[in-house]
């Protein structure tokens, strides 16, 4: 394996799982006996050993539960937007490909399969990997060219979508675009440069978290 590093994004705020969020993090909304996130770190570190968070809304709480598994940095990106960190923080610097995940997502990755397909299409800027549409589930449809991404639009639907989760190189990044803070700016910029790929693997498995009622329904079928 040549990617060994990861990176979670846990800052957000969490409005539509209030109240829960009225007293913790999204990140640490419970899942499987454990939060989602700690459920995250420790199923990805079993395959990557450098694993890093983003913390803002309740950083210092949720700083303390991720240490607790042992993660190998935090990111302090309180008031800032999703891409902020790739231009602000140590990991600006980082020539070589990351993952880059979210905390409201429970997954299941062929990390093995996502890097070979990462690394034949050329180990690009950028590769996103899609999902199945999901109705009810909000995102940005993939258009695309043999993997190299043309157009992202909620307007028109295709056969897949953005998952939130990426394979990126954050050197490259920052040599190929100007700051900004939110994903959808970084990958216009890529997308103008031939530099933003979809990946042909899919996750074994993923749901999105976005409010209680779905955090219910994951939990239940955990237990099934």
């Amino acid at each position: 394996m040549i990617i060994k590093k990861a990176l979670i994004m846990a800052a957000g705020r969490g409005m539509r799982m209030m109240p829960f969020t009225n007293e913790a993090p999204k990140a640490m909304a419970p899942y499987a006996g454990s939060t989602l996130i700690a459920d995250g770190i420790d199923k990805i570190s079993k395959v990557i050993p450098n694993l890093y968070i983003t913390v803002g809304y309740k950083g210092a709480m949720l700083a303390s539960h991720v240490i607790e598994h042992n993660v190998s940095g935090v990111f302090n990106t309180e008031g800032q937007d999703n891409a902020w960190w790739i231009y602000n923080t140590l990991m600006s610097s980082v020539d070589e490909p990351i993952y880059v995940l979210t905390c409201d997502n429970v997954i299941e990755l062929d990390f093995e399969s996502l890097e070979k397909d990462y690394v034949e299409a050329g180990s690009p800027a950028c590769m996103v990997v899609p999902v199945k549409p999901i109705e009810g589930l909000e995102g940005d449809y993939i258009f695309h060219e043999n993997q190299r991404i043309t157009r992202l639009t909620r307007e028109e639907k295709s056969e897949m979508y953005c998952s939130g989760i990426q394979i990126l190189n954050p050197k490259k990044i920052n040599e190929l675009t100007n700051p900004v803070d939110n994903f959808y700016y970084v990958w216009q910029q890529l997308m103008e440069q031939g530099q933003l790929y979809c990946s042909n693997v899919y996750p074994k498995k993923w749901y999105a978290v976005d409010n209680l009622k779905q955090l219910k329904e994951i939990n239940e079928l955990n237990k099934g």
